[in-house]
């Protein structure tokens, strides 16, 4: 009888210490997750602020150069797509951003063609606004992608990824730059 009290504790004991572990492991994954989602809101922050400078930019711009309506609407319309792809996801947000600054470096070449413009102090401002704000979304996007690498890591790593798949968590996409955007835009005036 005594030998059975000592396997019954043993198994008391190591079914508490299975249910201690899931439940950390639960929490981890939790936490990760909950870094996933404020990094991404920190990203989606300065892109909002990025957008917000854009309309000055274009009217700043149209100023000296108005007869470049073709660049002008394009960049008009790369920030309207990619206002709207905010809450998308990471995948379908980088593509639309990724227009975005595609449209800004042929906005920014322009610059080179008028003098005028280079020499505006408002544009400067602006220019140096966005440049500021380009860093800042290079920053968050790191960010991002160093705390999705956290949570995809503990979710495919053994035996964490038995509660993960229990729990429902599954990877979480990158904010990878696409195309051109792989190339630094030039932002100097």
């Amino acid at each position: 009888m005594g030998s059975g009290i000592v396997v019954m504790a043993a198994l008391v004991l190591l079914v508490v210490v299975v249910l201690g572990w899931a439940v950390a492991a639960y929490n981890r994954l939790v936490r990760l997750r909950t870094q996933v989602q404020a990094s991404w809101a920190q990203v989606d922050v300065q892109l909002k602020r990025r957008h917000s400078l854009i309309p000055n930019l274009v009217e700043t711009v149209k100023g000296y150069a108005a007869h470049e309506r073709g660049t002008l609407e394009a960049v008009t319309a790369a920030r309207t797509a990619a206002a709207a792809a905010a809450g998308q996801g990471a995948q379908e947000q980088a593509g639309a951003e990724s227009v975005l600054t595609q449209a800004l470096g042929r906005l920014f070449a322009l610059a080179e063609a008028y003098p005028q413009l280079k020499a505006n102090e408002n544009f400067l401002a602006l220019q140096a606004e966005l440049s500021g704000t380009e860093d800042k979304i290079a920053y968050a996007r790191q960010f991002y992608n160093s705390a999705v690498q956290s949570l995809n890591t503990a979710i495919q790593t053994v035996p964490t990824t038995i509660i993960a798949g229990i729990c429902g968590f599954h990877p979480e996409p990158y904010f990878e730059a696409a195309g051109d955007e792989r190339a630094d835009v030039s932002v100097r005036f």
